[in-house]
């Protein structure tokens, strides 16, 4: 787990050695126990490393080969990689280290680009290839590891946040007003390769990318989602999906302990997180930490739900932690959260998960936390309004969507106005081949775009930027294949998620279970009031942080009667605003 970097030029000129080390030292925060560098001719690499899988310095990077031609930069974790190691032994090949990322640097040798369905892990990585002078590029299925480019005539720049990219100069820091559009309607969530600035993508998931120092670009997705059952599936009842899903999520928790001495667990008192604790107790992982997070409450609603967390914490005998934030500290720290990340995100999990990672990097380097469930097994409201649906896709915009198109076009100021681009982007995810069930494409899209750029990125963001890397059993590719295939009559009875729940009732209490759906809650950030409230429209209306974006008519609506104006999903119109200013300025654009 890592920050990574590098420069590659197609002018004939050498790589920047010096903008790559200042991309580089942005990234400590993500990789705080070592650095190093590497450059040669038009190619510049840049790694920060946070030691987990093998504490040697032999692992070190950008780890390079000469034999062999390569130079790699890698940022994650590959859970499968003895079995790799010892496939590629096998070979002929020999190893002068312990760890995954020589297992990916000789696995790329042996096999190129037919190396990514092989690997079982979270990662983004670069192999600069001597003799053909082309850089590789590589991102995991689900996007769990980041990867942001910056492309010009003249060089391709790569690295793990947007905001060190930036260090590099030669980028505008400019809105892209079809990202805003994105941004303001599909609830913060921009598609890969977009991001909010023009000049700066993402590498989509499940995507790898070959350039030369010419700058000839090859490019394809390597892995896709397909829904629906298989072969003798298609008779399988709740019984059979039961145990398959229970068996994939043993399997999916136990490879993530692979170097992993002090075991922590985001808890947050839920289904998907209490069935971590209980398989990781499964496993015989002794001395287990747990973590939850509480907020002061607000607007008649409760900012905690510690009443679960300790039943799960006292059953399985974890060293329990928990930590209650107030609203001062709330404030204090929003900035520093924003700062960290990569785009600018509305959900008021990121708060709670930047708070909650300081206090979980005090106890251990690696934790494991439930993300994913809801969007792979049908957890969120709006799953049975789309499945029972004439119109799916008008369904999920009625469900999803923050704004209208015409609340949007009163929101902007004229020079930022566009046509409808997030409603044409789900239409078309809709209409794409291989989910033919209603219900299935909603469940597609969430899995494969919503969650990379919201719950993923946040946990990524905010945890990397304690030096913690979080492990996602939920996101384990087989447990997402075969969520895929199970149909969505075993998911979608009693709340959604029915399946999953049926499994976790052989491993937890069905206290944690049949409780009502919880989400983790920051009422303050909800119901804007006092302190907080004075403090967005400060923001929102300080003429030094003025750049053009908002119809001032629409902010005086929205700052009269805060409280009114929530978007479906039960968040703050006001607040979305108030945090893309925020991310702005914390990023000196």
């Amino acid at each position: 787990m890592c920050g990574i970097a590098g420069e590659l030029r197609f002018d004939r000129r050498p790589a920047d050695l010096a903008a790559v080390e200042r991309i580089t030292h942005h990234l400590a925060p993500r990789g705080p126990d070592a650095h190093g560098f590497h450059s040669q001719g038009p190619i510049a690499l840049g790694h920060r490393r946070l030691k987990i899988m093998d504490l040697a310095e032999a692992s070190g990077q950008p780890m390079i080969d000469s034999d062999l031609g390569l130079s790699m930069v890698f940022n994650g974790a590959i859970y499968n990689y003895p079995e790799l190691r010892s496939e590629l032994e096998a070979l002929g090949y020999r190893f002068f280290s312990g760890g995954d990322t020589e297992v990916l640097l000789k696995g790329y040798h042996a096999w190129g680009d037919a190396l990514l369905p092989k690997l079982n892990g979270m990662f983004a990585f670069a192999v600069w290839e001597r003799d053909k002078q082309s850089l590789f590029i590589a991102r995991d299925r689900l996007g769990v590891k980041p990867l942001y480019l910056s492309r010009t005539d003249e060089r391709l720049r790569f690295a793990s946040s947007l905001p060190a990219l930036l260090q590099g100069g030669d980028i505008a820091g400019t809105l892209d007003p079809i990202a805003l559009n994105h941004y303001l309607n599909f609830h913060a969530v921009v598609p890969a390769p977009r991001t909010i600035l023009a000049g700066v993508e993402k590498l989509p998931p499940a995507t790898w990318m070959r350039i030369d120092a010419q700058g000839e670009v090859e490019q394809q997705t390597w892995w896709t989602l397909q829904f629906g059952p298989q072969g003798e599936e298609v008779n399988y009842g709740l019984e059979e999906w039961r145990d398959r899903t229970l068996e994939t999520m043993r399997e999916a928790v136990e490879i993530r302990q692979r170097a992993a001495v002090d075991v922590g667990v985001l808890l947050s008192g839920g289904v998907d997180s209490s069935m971590l604790v209980g398989l990781l107790r499964e496993a015989g992982v002794e001395n287990l930490l747990t973590f939850s997070i509480g907020f002061q409450d607000a607007g008649g609603e409760r900012g905690d739900e510690f009443q679960y967390s300790d039943l799960i914490a006292q059953r399985f005998a974890t060293r329990h932690h928990q930590l209650r934030i107030g609203e001062h500290e709330i404030l204090e720290q929003l900035p520093q959260a924003f700062r960290a990340m990569s785009e600018p995100m509305v959900s008021h999990d990121c708060i709670a998960f930047y708070l909650l990672s300081r206090e979980v990097a005090k106890h251990c380097k690696v934790v494991q936390s439930g993300q994913g469930a809801d969007e792979l097994f049908a957890g969120y409201h709006w799953y049975p309004q789309v499945d029972g649906a004439k119109d799916a896709f008008a369904a999920y915009r009625a469900a999803f969507f923050d704004r209208e198109h015409d609340e949007y076009a009163a929101c902007v100021r004229p020079a930022w106005l566009t046509g409808d681009m997030a409603g044409e982007f789900v239409r078309e995810h809709f209409a794409m081949p291989g989910a033919e069930a209603a219900v299935d494409k909603a469940l597609r899209l969430d899995s494969t775009v919503m969650l990379v750029d919201d719950p993923v990125k946040r946990v990524d963001n905010m945890t990397m930027a304690w030096g913690l890397e979080a492990r996602t059993p939920f996101l384990d590719y087989r447990v997402a294949e075969l969520s895929a295939r199970i149909p969505a009559r075993f998911k979608l009875p009693e709340g959604g998620k029915y399946v999953l729940k049926e499994a976790a009732r052989k491993v937890i209490p069905s206290e944690v279970i049949d409780r009502p759906k919880g989400y983790f809650p920051v009422p303050g950030l909800k119901h804007l009031e006092g302190a907080t409230l004075g403090w967005v429209r400060d923001l929102l209306l300080d003429p030094s942080q003025d750049r053009g974006l908002f119809n001032p008519k629409m902010l005086d609506q929205l700052l009269t009667n805060p409280q009114s104006q929530l978007t479906p999903l039960r968040g703050s119109k006001l607040w979305q605003l108030a945090a893309l200013n925020l991310w702005l300025s914390e990023q000196g654009l």
